[in-house]
């Protein structure tokens, strides 16, 4: 690396919620690097709240993703004003951690005489990895978490640990308290946050079998809160559920309700979060609260969620199956084909491997966790 002084810096993650959640170790490393520099994030739009508030980061930026669906003057006049933005603030660094072709334009054109990716064997873009001037070659079987840590290395940087966090605001935490005391459930009480969706449903377990799980956990006298994002089809999703529900009693339905920071506030206070693979599980274990969640074609190797005590060692070391990790366990189908990565069998957007994992397992699961 030149020898010149890194004084700003500009890190890329133009990905969705849980994606940027999990860069945050990064910010800490590099603010004990470099405890004088400016450090700047740039996220996609809908995902900056998992990074405002935090102190490691001096200014958030954000990309705007309606620019996608302007018409085509109007969308690339946007990503100008963008580029121009980034150029005018003088990184002297960037780090990319998404991988994408805008992340690697952002890098070049921001001047930045530091310019830190991955490398990309299958480049989209012709000549992408020569806009970098630093390319690291990552350990695709680790933890995304430690993957985002390896690009470090390039900046000769050695971090203390790899703590996942979210700041949640005073205020963000009075409001969830007196929403949740408005319904019942008091600051000392104990309660189970049940997130039952995903963006993506060929995550999603059977409504059904999410139902069992649900209502059984109210007939052991647990108090349920649930979620969903702030989504039409989410909630209709999680609405079919508690269709389902013979009782509700005990059961606290805020589906669409929450901002990310008020999950955050939610899952901070619960005795456990269980749920399926998406953004809230990543929140709730950043808040440090005992995660069981279920696993369909994503590796909970890459993508399971982190425990903030454990050491600095691979969390989930098998391809699949039942695994824990600290406080946080995943259950998962241990057939060959498991994980694919891909968005359900043969392109149906739903996942045998998912629709298999029966009701009575999860609860058996369960059984052995709960407080």
């Amino acid at each position: 690396m030149n020898a010149e002084p890194t004084t700003n810096i500009l890190a890329i993650k133009l990905r969705h919620i849980g994606d940027v959640l999990l860069t945050t170790p990064v910010y800490r490393a590099l603010r004990g690097a470099f405890p004088q520099a400016r450090i700047s994030a740039i996220v996609n739009s809908g995902s900056e709240e998992t990074l405002t508030g935090n102190p490691n980061i001096d200014e958030v930026m954000v990309f705007d993703r309606r620019l996608k669906d302007l018409p085509v003057f109007k969308k690339y006049m946007g990503e100008l004003r963008n580029l121009k933005d980034v150029r005018q603030r003088c990184f002297d660094t960037t780090i990319d951690m998404t991988g994408g072709d805008r992340g690697a334009i952002i890098s070049y054109v921001s001047g930045a005489r530091v310019r830190l990716a991955k490398y990309s064997g299958k480049a989209s873009l012709w000549g992408k990895n020569f806009l970098y001037t630093h390319r690291a070659v990552l350990d695709g079987t680790t933890h995304v978490v430690m993957q985002n840590m390896e690009l470090l290395q390039e900046l000769s940087i050695t971090p203390d640990g790899y703590r996942v966090e979210m700041h949640i605001p005073d205020e963000v935490t009075d409001t969830v308290d007196k929403l949740l005391r408005a319904q019942g459930i008091m600051p000392s009480d104990s309660y189970i946050h049940v997130h039952p969706t995903s963006r993506w449903f060929f995550k999603c377990w059977k409504d059904k079998y999410m139902a069992e799980v649900i209502g059984w956990l109210l007939r052991r006298g647990l108090k349920v809160v649930l979620t969903a994002a702030p989504d039409k089809k989410e909630i209709e999703k999680a609405m079919a559920v508690t269709a389902m529900l013979k009782n509700h009693s005990g059961l606290i339905a805020l589906m669409g309700q929450t901002t990310i920071k008020a999950l955050g506030a939610i899952s901070k206070g619960a005795a456990m979060f269980f749920g399926v693979d998406s953004a809230p599980m990543h929140i709730a274990a950043a808040m440090n609260t005992p995660v069981t969640a279920i696993f369909g074609p994503s590796g909970a190797f890459n993508w399971g969620p982190w425990d903030n005590e454990k050491t600095i060692t691979q969390p989930y070391a098998r391809r699949n199956g039942i695994q824990t990790s600290g406080i946080h366990a995943v259950i998962q189908r241990d057939w060959d084909c498991v994980p694919c990565g891909r968005d359900g069998c043969n392109g149906t957007k739903q996942s045998k491997c998912l629709d298999d994992i029966s009701a009575a397992e999860v609860k058996a699961l369960l059984e052995k966790r709960l407080p």
